[in-house]
């Protein structure tokens, strides 16, 4: 386990396949967050599953991204289960759907200011809705679908300005792996806000796609209800990666074991 100084935390990472996750309780991730939003501080945050950590594998500007991000938390059963296997006898499983939705629980009394960036047109419409409702204390000052092609130059220096001229302290990301990541480490530094990338968060909780019921969440086995919601679109991902997660997995556990 590496232990580093960030700001008033004291930050401590377990490698998984080679990839850094932060080893870290419910609430210091969220305090963490809540902290540098504060401050209005550029950084951004990865939130990594299987998925994520073989990709690092097999990816080195990805792998340097999530090297390089101020926080990555164990999204997913598997890389939560290799931090335990590890000595982080009680890390919890911080996905992007909960992390968002318990921050906003946690900000809303303050009105803190939030962006929204990525998704679809519609789905952003449905997701500010929903947000407004569920926690009205909330001030989303911007929402933003980008273009699935490379922006210009121009147009990138617009978003940003908008970003940071909205007073949001938190930007979150729903551009998918590893496009999201690739992006927040692209813009720390100009945007003057914390991004946190959460993957499928946007679509959950807009309805635009069920999320898994809660006994399978607890048990390990959303991927198994995503695979089976979208199988021609995910069973790569899954099958494929989630095999070579174990594989390498295995391989870790016993090279440490000696």
């Amino acid at each position: 386990m590496t232990k580093q100084f960030v700001n008033a935390f004291e930050r401590q990472t377990v490698l998984v396949l080679g990839a850094p996750i932060d080893a870290l309780r419910w609430d210091e991730a969220l305090s963490r967050i809540a902290y540098w939003s504060a401050q209005r501080a550029s950084r951004y945050v990865c939130i990594c599953n299987a998925h994520s950590v073989v990709t690092t594998k097999q990816d080195k500007a990805f792998a340097a991204v999530v090297r390089d991000a101020d926080m990555v938390t164990p999204d997913g059963a598997p890389v939560a289960w290799m931090l335990r296997r590890q000595g982080v006898t009680e890390q919890a499983r911080i996905n992007g759907p909960d992390l968002m939705w318990r921050y906003f629980e946690k900000t809303a009394v303050r009105g803190e200011s939030i962006f929204l960036y990525g998704g679809m047109p519609k789905t952003l419409e449905i997701l500010q809705q929903k947000i407004a409702t569920r926690f009205p204390g909330l001030k989303i000052v911007g929402a933003w679908s980008p273009p699935f092609r490379t922006l210009s130059e121009e147009e990138d220096a617009e978003i940003v300005a908008r970003i940071n001229a909205s007073g949001a302290g938190t930007v979150w990301v729903g551009l998918g792996c590893p496009k999201q990541e690739l992006w927040m480490a692209a813009h720390r530094g100009r945007i003057q806000a914390v991004m946190i990338g959460v993957g499928a968060a946007f679509d959950y909780h807009s309805g635009i796609i069920s999320r898994a019921p809660q006994w399978m969440q607890n048990s390990g086995l959303e991927w198994l209800h995503r695979l089976c919601s979208e199988p021609r679109r995910l069973w790569r991902r899954y099958l494929v990666t989630n095999t070579l997660f174990i594989v390498g997995a295995l391989r870790q556990l016993l090279i440490n074991s000696h």
